[in-house]
């Protein structure tokens, strides 16, 4: 073997490593313990003022009594059937706002004609407050789940649409040329062009409309309900339950990261192009 082979042999392994970094699962798991060391700080913190009295459990209860009090509700089967519901009116709301928002997102970025009618009009309803709604949205549907669902659903519309129109129009005019050139079908452009470049956007979407759910969620539930996580913290209001109260919160929170973590791992699936922070 001649010198300048064995230093190109040598070399080779150095740009593969430079080229192509690989993740190692010890670093994965590190990130992941860090991701999770400022609340986990927070609730020692909580605890220990709890535990020396710097906090009236009146008003903020230690940790080990939310605990005790997700056990017990746990137990009795109560909190499962009222988290279920919950997760039921915001999965279809979503379903259902999502997926308008999508439609009509991809109708008036790729439209002039759907755009100059259409948008206008959303970005004036986006302005609109939830709880304006609210008494129309009684009258419209009742008390029942109809209207739940119907504020859930307009809450997520809105950053899935806004997010689809961004991606839509913001594709460089060139690729969808290219696709006209080539004599690519509409559909074949939307499925070659379109939505690989609208993606992106559609997922930051997707991404604020779960969490934006969670909110509307609460609102939904603060009339005329009688089950839900909503409708258990409001219920453990009147009997002064704060343990109760803040276990809905904490519900909340975890539901919210379990969601981003959710689009966090479909941005990885479906744009492995992208270099995540």
């Amino acid at each position: 073997m001649t010198v300048g082979a064995r230093s190109r042999e040598r070399a080779r392994p150095e740009v593969q490593a430079a080229g192509t970094p690989s993740r190692r699962p010890g670093r994965a798991w590190q990130g992941e313990w860090i991701r999770w060391l400022v609340p986990l700080l927070v609730v020692l913190g909580w605890q220990l003022a709890a535990s020396t009295g710097l906090l009236n459990p009146r008003v903020l209860p230690a940790p080990s009594a939310v605990i005790t009090a997700a056990w017990e509700l746990a137990r009795s089967g109560e909190l499962g059937r009222h988290f279920l519901i919950s997760l039921q009116r915001a999965g279809l709301g979503i379903l259902i706002g999502g997926g308008l928002g999508f439609t009509f997102g991809i109708l008036t970025g790729t439209f002039r004609a759907a755009n100059l009618l259409l948008d206008t009009t959303f970005q004036m309803i986006r302005t609109i407050p939830n709880l304006a709604l609210i008494p129309l949205v009684i009258l419209w549907f009742g008390i029942g789940e109809s209207g739940k669902v119907f504020l859930i659903a307009l809450a997520t519309f809105f950053p899935v649409y806004l997010n689809t129109l961004h991606g839509v129009t913001g594709i460089d005019p060139r690729l969808t040329e290219m696709a006209r050139v080539y004599g690519l079908s509409p559909l074949d452009t939307f499925r070659r062009v379109t939505l690989p470049g609208a993606l992106p956007g559609v997922l930051v979407g997707v991404r604020y409309a779960l969490g934006i759910s969670w909110l509307a969620l609460v609102v939904s539930e603060s009339f005329g309900a009688s089950s839900g996580i909503g409708f258990l913290a409001m219920d453990a209001r009147e009997f002064f339950r704060t343990d109760v109260i803040v276990l809905a919160i904490v519900i909340y929170a975890l539901i919210g990261k379990a969601a981003d973590a959710l689009v966090r791992t479909l941005e990885r699936r479906l744009l492995p192009w992208q270099v995540s922070a």
